[in-house]
């Protein structure tokens, strides 16, 4: 008991320890932002010839420009020593989320964000619901270069950008190539791998496809732009960075904000490079507000106090700019699990990444109790015909979760996959004629075959395990099956004989098939 308590007491103090420690780093670093801007603020105004230069697209970003807007500079006024002061004496936007549930708007989107729950919470939703309801607005969500691909996390915050088009407004897409050198903490137990710029630009090669599936671009007033914040934030100068935005945040706002709090009570600490974060993603609102009157930023709403950060820096910076923030709820399954996750990893949006038939089989795998939660929001069937098609009791539930399913693969990958998707699904699990040709395949060499193929190096090649002991515990816990026989040596193997006869098939549980074929 006694050196249980001791080692209690080590790491209460450690963790002190490392509060104390950032603690003050921020100190200091808010002193020398505290003592560069009051510099700055007694010489010249905060808005300089050199700052309004730095506004203007990159011309190295040419392989954006197909689908970028050209530079929109507004006319501003210089901040001055007082308008700084005034505007630090504002009233600040709550980090606590508020509740827009009660209110019924007029404005299309907003309706239908309303109508399908895409909506959680929302600064001045009244101002907003009356600028929407006169005309366009422009309004961004950003996704940062993390992967090759976006995953059925991302598909929410898609549908929005592309209601918000359908509903005769303009959407930025904001890809985080300058975002993505820093990591966002959000929700994150310890610091993102950090990826180099090869690697970045070649994930952003990888996302942008997806939006020409959902999004319509080009110059027009309602039609949609990709735009980099590499652009912008790899070409700032860290003193003039500080000096002209230092005074426009503090150090007890951002420790204020929900998101820092929680990763502060973990063990793993917060690093500096992840807490100014928040102050790069403020900065890009402010910076789409100058460049192409972008007013409304969207995001999930674990990103409440980063986008309320670059709202209030915007109204700040650009002389009480009207901007707003609106997040959409982070959407679970019925049983708590995260969305976009499945037994057998992340459900990808590229095909070369995770084929159309999984992607349809994941939908088609949906809990019968979310099944008219994600008819609403992930299709754009009607209100009142998703209602009947989830209405429906029993094993019928099964004939909704097929038309999720069509419906959600439809969109992405187009209707020409449906046939075959229905034909593989048919033959796997309705005693029907038809193909597999859709499943995913490990393919192996004749020589492989002569020897024999172990099942657990055959699982890991098709996807179903990412390591041995995953493996070794699924043929444990009898979830594989060879031609549908279960497996119950972890020693088996695919043999000469086996393939002869035809492609095997491998089955992780009851949903998940892959074939093994000889090259």
């Amino acid at each position: 008991a006694e050196m249980a308590s001791t080692g209690g007491r080590c790491v209460l103090r450690k963790r002190a320890t490392m509060r104390f420690a950032f603690t003050i780093a921020a100190g200091v670093n808010s002193l020398l932002i505290a003592r560069t801007c009051a510099f700055s603020l007694v010489s010249t105004p905060l808005r300089r010839a050199h700052l309004s230069a730095r506004t203007s697209p990159s011309s190295s970003s040419s392989t954006l420009r197909s689908r970028t807007l050209s530079s929109l500079p507004g006319s501003f006024r210089p901040l001055t020593m007082q308008a700084a002061a005034d505007a630090a004496a504002d009233g600040k936007i709550s980090d606590e989320a508020l509740d827009v549930s009660s209110y019924k708007p007029k404005s299309s989107f907003l309706k239908v964000m309303v109508e399908r729950g895409f909506l959680h919470s929302c600064t001045d939703i009244q101002t907003l619901d009356k600028k929407m309801d006169e005309g366009p607005v422009t309004a961004y969500l950003g996704f940062d270069a993390t992967a090759p691909s976006l995953h059925v996390g991302s598909l929410l915050q898609i549908m929005i950008l592309r209601h918000l088009q359908q509903s005769g407004h303009k959407p930025l897409v904001l890809l985080g190539g300058g975002t993505t050198k820093v990591g966002d903490p959000t929700g994150k137990d310890e610091s993102r791998k950090m990826l180099t710029d090869a690697d970045i630009q070649s994930n952003i090669d990888g996302i942008r496809g997806v939006f020409d599936k959902f999004l319509t671009f080009g110059d027009g007033e309602t039609e949609a732009a990709m735009v980099n914040n590499d652009e912008w934030l790899s070409s700032l100068k860290y003193l003039e960075f500080l000096r002209d935005y230092g005074t426009l945040f503090t150090i007890n706002r951002m420790l204020s904000f929900e998101s820092v709090k929680q990763r502060l009570a973990r063990e793993n600490p917060l690093t500096f490079l992840e807490f100014n974060y928040m102050i790069l993603q403020a900065y890009d609102f402010l910076e789409l507000n100058r460049r192409y009157k972008c007013t409304l930023q969207l995001g999930g709403s674990d990103q409440w106090g980063n986008m309320i950060n670059g709202v209030e820096l915007t109204r700040r910076a650009n002389n009480g700019a009207e901007v707003f923030a609106m997040t959409a709820p982070l959407i679970t399954t019925s049983d708590g699990k995260k969305m976009g996750k499945s037994e057998g990893g992340a459900m990808w949006l590229n095909a070369d990444m995770l084929p159309p038939y999984d992607y349809w089989q994941f939908w088609r795998n949906t809990n019968d109790d979310d099944v008219l939660r994600f008819l609403k929001l992930f299709t754009e069937l009607p209100l009142d015909k998703c209602e009947e098609i989830a209405s429906v009791k029993g094993a019928a539930i099964n004939d909704a979760k097929k038309v999720l399913a069509d419906e959600c693969t439809r969109m992405l990958h187009g209707e020409g996959v449906l046939e075959s998707i229905h034909s593989t699904a048919g033959a796997l699990f309705a005693g029907k004629e038809g193909s597999l040709d859709d499943l995913p395949k490990a393919d192996v060499s004749a020589e492989e075959a002569a020897e024999g193929v172990s099942v657990v190096d055959l699982y890991m090649k098709l996807g179903f395990a990412k390591s041995r002991t995953e493996c070794r515990k699924l043929i444990q816990g009898g979830g594989a099956r060879m031609n549908d026989e279960k497996i119950t040596d972890i020693d088996t193997k695919v043999t000469k004989e086996m393939l002869e006869e035809g492609a095997v098939k491998l089955s992780m549980g009851k949903k998940k098939h892959g074939l093994v074929e000889v090259a």
